[in-house]
């Protein structure tokens, strides 16, 4: 819990006195490792954290004009897009506890990982997240330069900005690469959708799933197969809090929200007769051949294909010797009118790990071009089934949806659009710790 103690008036130079004298008079002798301590001057006002209940009870006995306010601050971290629906909830439910009397404060930390106003400010916009505190401004680059560039200037703001806690979401760079600073500075972390694997090191959100859970300090989870993923690994129960989905938190509270896309009309499209196509992993996209041969089988099923290409498949799709009949490319779409357009859809196409939650909730069938995904639930309880790379396996599940033969699946648990207020109940429970 942070303890905040001010002293009007006291400037820079009689800060490191002031302090000395708080704890010579206090006669304080601390463990450096349960010490944390920091100094932010603003408006002549000094500020000492210090996470020792003991302690700051002693210096408020021996400091009658100081005061001390218990209170949590949160770094929240989102850097890309599948960040900006999960972290959307939990603003929203902090906001609604600061209002009923919870000193709860957060600072929006946006990395930049995602820049493009079609993968980042329209998000903003439509689930109504308020402006981030700060943006890093990470842009483009390979692996090593994303994470380099916002631990950087993650480090910089971090030190400028202490906190209680750091929140990461989700399993991008941004997730990964803000959780070693922090806990390099001594910082504790929790991470959102903590403990999913798709134990398959090819694919970079692995890594950085592994290296995060390997170092958070608690872990809020979206199924029992991740809580067992994390006890595995050695974590305690008591860091484990199963609370359910934030994605599908925002997917509930925005459905009556949603829209029919301005492409509608021009690709003459009929709710439920046509499907939607996501592709954007290296192991689909970056092989020209294979990404061709994923075109030809989908081309041929006859129905239209809405297919919203990730700027960096369309490189491969606009290079197609030959050109798809039934394959509608599109920009990226908004957040309301993506989901619309899942919704109204008779089967979706993916290799997303996002789609496959959202199509479970919706009801709406959903073909995984992947051998592995680190969303069994999906599988085992919703409409998701995995292909593979196998073509003729998505010829005959096209067949099979078509025929009006999938499987209907169920909502996991606790996928109930109450996510966040669980996650904060928690909070509130950890920070009076």
């Amino acid at each position: 819990m942070l303890f905040e103690i001010f002293k009007d008036g006291c400037t820079q130079r009689e800060c490191g006195n002031f302090y000395q004298k708080i704890f010579t008079n206090a006669q304080v002798n601390l463990p450096l490792q349960r010490f944390n301590a920091a100094f932010k001057f603003h408006r002549l006002k000094s500020v000492l954290y210090c996470h020792e209940p003991s302690t700051n009870k002693r210096l408020g006995q021996c400091l009658c004009t100081t005061n001390i306010v218990k209170r949590m601050r949160i770094t929240l971290i989102a850097g890309a897009r599948p960040n900006f629906m999960k972290i959307a909830p939990i603003i929203r439910a902090i906001e609604r506890a600061q209002k009923d009397g919870y000193k709860l404060d957060y600072r929006l930390v946006h990395t930049g990982q995602h820049y493009d106003d079609r993968l980042s400010k329209i998000f903003f916009e439509q689930l109504q997240i308020p402006a981030a505190h700060v943006n890093l401004g990470a842009g483009s680059g390979t692996q090593a330069e994303q994470t380099a560039r916002i631990m950087i200037e993650f480090e910089k703001d971090l030190l400028s900005n202490p906190t209680n806690l750091v929140i990461v979401v989700g399993d991008v760079t941004s997730t990964m690469a803000c959780t070693i600073v922090a806990k390099k500075l001594n910082t504790k972390v929790a991470h959102v959708e903590g403990g999913i694997r798709s134990f398959d090191m090819t694919m970079p959100e692995e890594i950085n799933r592994i290296v995060t859970d390997s170092l958070a300090d608690y872990f809020f989870t979206t199924s029992q197969v991740a809580n067992d993923n994390l006890r595995k690994s050695g974590v305690k129960d008591e860091q484990i809090f199963f609370v359910g989905n934030t994605m599908i938190d925002t997917l509930l509270t925005q459905l009556p929200r949603t829209k029919k896309p301005e492409l509608w009309p021009a690709f003459g499209l009929q709710s439920k007769n046509y499907f939607v196509l996501t592709l954007h992993r290296p192991s689909n996209v970056d092989d020209p051949e294979k990404f061709a041969k994923w075109m030809q089988v989908l081309d041929d099923t006859g129905l239209p294909i809405v297919f919203p290409v990730h700027p960096r498949t369309m490189k491969n799709f606009s290079t197609l010797a030959q050109k798809p009949k039934n394959i509608r490319a599109c920009d990226p779409l908004s957040y309301l009118e993506f989901i619309y357009l899942i919704k109204e859809s008779k089967a979706v196409i993916t290799d997303s790990g996002g789609v496959q939650e959202e199509t479970t909730v919706l009801g709406v069938p959903c073909l995984t071009l992947r051998n592995n995904t680190e969303r069994p639930e999906t599988v085992t309880e919703g409409t998701n089934e995995m292909i593979g790379d196998d073509f003729t396996a998505l010829t005959n599940a096209l067949e099979k949806v078509k025929k009006g033969e999938w499987k209907q699946g169920k909502i996991p648990q606790l996928w109930d659009g109450r996510t966040a207020e669980r996650i904060v109940h928690e909070l509130v429970r950890i920070g009076g710790k």
